[in-house]
């Protein structure tokens, strides 16, 4: 049987490797002067994750300094740390104000998105993302992809997937990730979560000079990596805007979302507008029992002890982007732009990037019939994934 196994593995691993996708081609670069020209200002209350923020127009955020772009080149976005805040009367609210953006392009499977950050707002009662959504449905029937995201003073970054029922991240022997699964099931109120590192956020990532994240997304799966600043692939390290992109070195991801039976990623992953904001408190980062987890003030009261005053605890709460880089390989799927914003309330996703418990009777009556899958369907995979499949195969065997 082992002969026979490692006869098979031999006979497969041409054809596997002959379907790797690795090489992609620059697309479009957000970086220096003209960053914020490609993205759409919300212009609105947090009215998807219940945050304490106003998020500007870009009129009101070029005039608050609250977007620009610094002396070195990088793009900064920031929570308001100067205004003074007092508690309004019973039922009126108060909001700091901050920033929301979304992509006016939209990225399909066959894209590569990197993007190197000096610095990710951080702080109690703090909660910052970069992720994606379908913006042709209704949240989440067109899914989410958590890129950057955590709260408070956590020290590790957390990626997810959010999708309606039928997505569960595949889980391979040996594991085809550098991250530690917490939740399998993409459908749930959390999303499919694998934790990364210490030092992927917070504190310690600014200290560390920030790092360089990348989210692959191919008809094979979903795959996310990061890099501290010291640990940077050689190929990022001399890449410019005009650089094709090969994957093959980069080791495996820090998460990995294989496509297969239990999750149809052609399905559940149409293309995705990016999206990066700031929010403070709400339904995550201002829950008592997760505020005191990493933030021990006063009062325990995430918005009194930090929302109201001077601003002042938010000097840590800004954004500082040298770039976003997005790439296409020569079969991705077709996407598409925007002249209007895609940010308009009545578009925006129901949930934003953490799902409420009340979302989960409409999650489960959403369909789940997959597309029919073309047999011409070139299946593109990861090298360092590729060989924990192939081991899975053969652990299969013996």
């Amino acid at each position: 049987m082992r002969a026979f196994s490692m006869r098979i593995l031999l006979l497969i691993s041409p054809w596997l490797l002959g379907q790797v996708e690795a090489i992609y081609n620059p697309h479009i670069e957000y970086a220096g002067p003209t960053f914020f020209d490609k993205f759409a200002y919300y212009g609105n209350v947090d009215n998807t994750t219940w945050g304490n923020v106003t998020f500007l127009d870009q009129t009101d955020a070029t005039a608050q300094k609250l977007t620009f772009i610094n002396g070195a080149g990088n793009a900064v976005i920031k929570v308001d740390n100067t205004t003074t805040l007092t508690a309004g009367p019973p039922g009126q609210a108060v909001n700091r104000n901050s920033i929301r953006l979304t992509s006016l392009d939209s990225f399909g499977l066959g894209s590569l998105i990197i993007i190197d950050a000096l610095h990710v707002p951080f702080g109690c009662s703090v909660w910052p993302s970069f992720w994606t959504y379908g913006i042709e449905t209704e949240w989440p029937l067109s899914g989410e992809i958590d890129i950057i995201e955590a709260i408070n003073n956590m020290n590790n970054n957390q990626i997810a997937l959010h999708t309606v029922q039928g997505c569960q991240q595949q889980q391979l022997t040996p594991p085809a990730q550098t991250g530690n699964t917490l939740e399998t099931d993409c459908s749930v109120p959390r999303g499919c979560i694998v934790a990364q590192p210490a030092d992927s956020f917070g504190a310690g990532f600014a200290a560390n000079g920030g790092g360089v994240f990348a989210l692959q997304m191919e008809v094979s799966g979903i795959y996310v990596w990061y890099w501290n600043r010291a640990a940077l692939p050689p190929n990022l390290q001399s890449a410019t805007s005009s650089t094709p992109i090969d994957t093959t070195s980069w080791g495996l991801p820090s998460a990995a979302y294989p496509s297969g039976p239990s999750c149809n990623i052609t399905q559940f992953f149409p293309p995705q507008n990016l999206v990066l904001l700031t929010t403070l408190c709400g339904v995550w980062a201002g829950v008592p029992s997760i505020y005191s987890n990493t933030c021990h003030t006063p009062t325990g009261d995430c918005f009194t002890d930090n929302v109201l005053g001077d601003g002042s605890n938010y000097v840590n709460a800004y954004w500082e982007i040298r770039y976003i880089r997005t790439y296409l390989s020569s079969n991705a799927i077709p996407s598409g732009s925007s002249s209007s914003s895609p940010t308009s309330p009545s578009q925006t996703p129901t949930g934003g990037s953490t799902v409420t418990q009340a979302l989960t009777t409409t999650i489960a009556s959403a369909p789940t019939v997959a597309p029919p899958v073309s047999s011409a369907t070139t299946w593109r995979i990861p090298s360092a994934t590729l060989l924990a499949l192939a081991g899975s195969f053969l652990l299969w065997m013996l």
